[in-house]
């Protein structure tokens, strides 16, 4: 007869079972991913495809320097926009002791965070590439600089949510600690509280960029491409993720090697944000730990 301690460990061992399954599931994705791009785009890594710009169309080789650039520049844009504003948005939901404004920003950056990233762009694509142009965007156009804003609009809300939580997390006694000495609210939370949390805001940063390295609808409509050499944030420029949809769809063989060259590099380029975010985790852990 089966006795309930032995139905009890048959049903746990079923569970951990099932769950290492779910795990499997889950992990089997990503490394067919990666396996396919990385045995598709490997061969097509060499030094001209970091060095040398498109070559004319039909012909052969060439590189995707200028994307690769570009995505860094756009990106870098996008980073200069949303880090001052989604950081000091979590440091106001944060401090101001849970008032209307501050939830209303809390529901806000929940919903932008949901938007399709082609809506982000159309929108942007509206009030900054449009020939109708309202203040103060009337010199816009396609260009780096209406690419990097709709980056950036992207990136605030998850950099002021996970600046909320990681703020949230700091003890309250170091709060306290900085008032009794005399500091002002203000000194308190930009050399106590900010620079306690500031591993985790860099992780929430991190994460925030591998999101938009990939983004691909939003510069369609503001960026638009460039298969020439340009660092001018004012003109059309070159991405990766644009530069290998354009490859993508061509006829050339050639072109679809690079294409898989460029994904992998994309692939690469979110793998490496991912694991300084993770190490800043750590890091942050550790903190706590210690105390």
């Amino acid at each position: 007869m089966i006795t309930r301690d032995q139905r009890r460990r048959a049903l746990s061992a079923m569970m951990s079972v099932f769950c290492l399954v779910a795990v499997l599931v889950a992990l089997a994705p990503l490394a067919m991913i990666l396996f396919f791009v990385v045995s598709q785009g490997v061969g097509a890594i060499d030094v001209a495809f970091f060095t040398e710009t498109p070559q004319p169309v039909g012909e052969p080789g060439g590189g995707m320097a200028n994307a690769i650039v570009g995505t860094l520049i756009l990106c870098g844009l996008g980073a200069l926009l949303a880090i001052p504003v989604g950081v000091l948005s979590a440091v106001y939901i944060v401090e101001s002791g849970g008032s209307r404004v501050a939830s209303a920003a809390r529901f806000a950056a929940d919903t932008l965070n949901g938007v399709p990233s082609i809506v982000i762009g159309i929108f942007v694509y509206a009030i900054a590439v449009l020939p109708a142009k309202p203040w103060p965007f009337e010199d816009m156009k396609f260009s780096a600089l209406a690419g990097g804003l709709a980056l950036g609009v992207m990136m605030i809300p998850i950099i002021t949510r996970t600046t909320e939580e990681l703020l949230r997390l700091v003890p309250a006694a170091l709060r306290e600690g900085a008032l009794a000495l005399g500091a002002s609210r203000a000194r308190t939370v930009f050399t106590v509280v900010l620079p306690a949390a500031l591993p985790g805001i860099l992780t929430g940063i991190l994460l925030a960029l591998a999101r938009i390295a990939g983004e691909t609808a939003p510069l369609l409509f503001t960026s638009f491409n460039n298969r020439f050499w340009s660092t001018d944030v004012t003109q059309p420029i070159g991405s990766l993720t644009v530069q290998v949809y354009t490859y993508a769809i061509s006829p050339y063989d050639d072109w679809h090697r690079q294409a898989w060259a460029g994904a992998l590099v994309l692939v690469g380029l979110v793998l490496c944000c991912s694991v300084f975010a993770r190490a800043a985790t750590r890091r942050l852990e550790r903190m706590h730990v210690g105390r």
